[in-house]
């Protein structure tokens, strides 16, 4: 077996090599689908023999180019991503056949307008609501119009059975995902929260099923041995963190980092690079896209109004990793997210457990700030 180093560092990589990974595959004659959010059902692509790929962009470099078109006071992860298309620096992007955006928030709804100028570009209609009998109608067929758009842009049908076996696939991928950060129960965890962030964050940028599925057994297998064998990675006096808000990598690793700098260590994400996409499974019986609808729309986003599904989640991590607080990233001006964090932090004092909001962009400029408050709310705990 490979080394952990070498191991994670896999994971890591998986999205810098992704540009020659896609090009090989292209070539090959793959259809590839390009997506922003975790809302999207890619069990449709699979099903399709479409290979699907985020497009969300998590750096700076761009973000001047995009402010010649884009309001300075926009989230960064929309004038990134925006960025990366129209300088064609993003070559999941650059080779997406179709790009599925989502109504999540008004500022993604009116960037694809923009981006509908350069790609072919399908936006799903999603309720704000996870009650309403009405909510889950239009959600279920705008699954079923996805459906569709996917078998006209790729010309490949979706049968009900090749949609059952990609829900299968999928949820093993899920299963083994949600493996590998809740091997961060063991006290102390058997990894730094960076490494577990490696691996989730990475992992959507690994192409072939069945060598994702491999790997992960293996990183699985390779990371208990080495702990049943003594090895301590992280300190048994780590105060353990539960991180939650927006999602998280590339330029937001800042704050996993200066967290992990601080006595302390990321030991679960509640949010979308983590748990949230990873901690259920899909039906595999009946109606399978009654089993997506179900499945996607009960997604606990700040999107959603109420919210109830991400305070359980959120609950229920903090109480099965033992956490010694919660700390929420923002990124700027996402005002669902921020709006939200009042009701978070009194979810969290009703609970005794302590709470730290904190706002960033994908600058560096902060950095300083954010390590004075990181630190001083670990020395508290």
């Amino acid at each position: 077996m490979r080394e952990l180093p070498e191991l994670f560092e896999s994971f890591s990589e998986a999205r810098k090599q992704g540009f020659l990974t896609m090009k090989s595959l292209k070539e090959q004659g793959a259809g590839v689908a390009g997506t922003f959010c975790s809302y999207v059902p890619v069990e449709l692509f699979f099903a399709a023999g479409v290979i699907p790929v985020g497009l969300c962009s998590t750096s700076e470099e761009t973000i001047p180019e995009a402010e010649k078109t884009l309001p300075r006071n926009l989230c960064p992860l929309i004038k990134a991503s925006y960025g990366f298309a129209v300088t064609d620096k993003c070559p999941y992007m650059y080779f997406s056949d179709l790009v599925v955006g989502e109504t999540t928030c008004d500022g993604k709804i009116k960037m694809y307008e923009l981006l509908g100028d350069m790609k072919d570009v399908h936006v799903m209609e999603l309720p704000r609501s996870q009650q309403k009998e009405s909510s889950k109608a239009l959600w279920l067929s705008e699954i079923r119009l996805l459906k569709a758009k996917i078998e006209e842009t790729f010309k490949a049908g979706i049968s009900d059975e090749k949609l059952h076996e990609a829900i299968r696939q999928r949820n093993r991928e899920r299963s083994l995902l949600k493996a590998v950060y809740e091997l961060s129960t063991l006290k102390p965890p058997p990894m730094t929260g960076l490494q577990q962030l490696q691996i989730l964050y990475g992992a959507q940028y690994k192409f072939n099923h069945a060598d994702k599925v491999k790997e992960l057994e293996e990183t699985i297998s390779r990371i208990k041995e080495e702990y049943e064998g003594g090895k301590r990675p992280v300190s048994a006096r780590a105060k353990r963190i539960i991180v939650t808000g927006c999602p998280m990598g590339g330029a937001t690793e800042k704050v996993v980092r200066l967290i992990e700098e601080s006595a302390a260590v990321v030991v679960a994400y509640e949010n979308c690079t983590g748990a949230k996409q990873y901690d259920r499974q899909v039906s595999e019986g009946g109606d399978p896209y009654k089993a997506l609808a179900d499945y996607y729309l009960d997604i606990g986003c700040s999107v959603m109004s109420p919210n109830p599904n991400r305070l359980e989640l959120l609950g229920r991590l903090c109480a099965q990793f033992d956490a010694d607080g919660v700390i929420e990233m923002l990124l700027q001006s996402c005002h669902t997210y921020a709006v939200e964090t009042h009701r978070i932090r009194e979810f969290l004092k009703a609970r005794g457990l302590p709470f730290l909001s904190l706002e960033t962009d994908y600058s560096a400029g902060d950095t300083g700030q954010l390590k004075t408050r990181i630190a001083a709310f670990i020395e508290m705990l």
